[in-house]
């Protein structure tokens, strides 16, 4: 038996927590699976699937929907689902339920765990959580991967019941946004002509092929959705917006996380 999870990562926290379950899953191999970077869907080969997602204004990533809506129907196979989140987690492993289970996947575990906020808007108001997540919280992630391994140790899947996921009172009451609230938030880009190399990092970096050089950044305000990867991940600051320039950056993970989660 083997398993897979497909994650979307945007600043490297989600992918770190995903290499971290893999590591410590002891009685299934799991392949990890970019979903911005790999068009394989092919779940045949699996005999359970995770799906990994950031959460962006308190919901699953854009990006995600549209990746699971390219999925054939399933049959119960068994899915766990997990993300990870900086202030607040909101609705989004109660969203992402919905659209796997739409999909005929079970489910049977979710967890959220909080890492370092990678959100450059609250960065800049000082709200960083760069110390999560926290002893006790990690040890709850702990508990929930050796938990999903216990599951995964069943003779058989079938047997396995839907996951009650609870998100707590505070996240509960976090309304819906609408999936283009990132892009409207964010705003028009610019470009400092003088700090920019044409490296194209941006252009490798954004998930939705909103930017093509010319030879500088341009960019398809239309198939952007506000995800920051590329003002984030330039290496000399030259994206900016209207409100925010030269500051907020989270390029990667914190080498605190990248402790926790060795």
């Amino acid at each position: 038996m083997k398993g897979v999870i497909y994650y979307y990562s945007a600043t490297g926290n989600t992918k770190l927590a995903c290499e971290y379950i893999a590591l410590n899953i002891k009685n299934i191999p799991f392949e990890l699976v970019n979903i911005a970077k790999n068009s394989n869907i092919n779940m045949s080969g699996y005999d359970v699937v995770g799906f990994a997602v950031p959460t962006d204004f308190w919901g699953p990533p854009y990006l995600v929907k549209t990746f699971i809506d390219t999925l054939p129907e399933q049959h119960n196979k068994p899915v766990f689902i997990f993300n990870t989140y900086g202030l607040l987690s909101g609705k989004t492993l109660e969203i992402l339920k919905d659209w796997v289970k739409a999909k005929g996947f079970k489910v049977i575990a979710g967890y959220s765990l909080q890492t370092p906020e990678s959100y450059p808007p609250l960065i800049v108001k000082g709200i960083t959580s760069k110390n999560a997540p926290k002893r006790k919280d990690l040890h709850k992630f702990n508990n929930f991967i050796s938990e999903l391994d216990r599951l995964l140790l069943s003779s058989s899947f079938g047997e396995l019941e839907f996951a009650d996921l609870k998100i707590g009172l505070i996240n509960s009451l976090v309304p819906i946004r609408p999936r283009n609230t990132a892009k409207h938030d964010m705003g028009e880009k610019f470009v400092d002509l003088t700090l920019c190399t044409e490296c194209g990092i941006c252009k490798n970096e954004c998930p939705y092929e909103a930017i093509r050089l010319n030879p500088k950044p341009v960019f398809n305000m239309d198939r952007c959705y506000g995800c920051w990867s590329c003002f984030n991940h330039c290496p000399n600051k030259a994206i900016y917006t209207r409100t925010i320039r030269g500051k907020g950056h989270y390029p990667k993970p914190l080498e605190s996380l990248k402790q926790k989660l060795k």
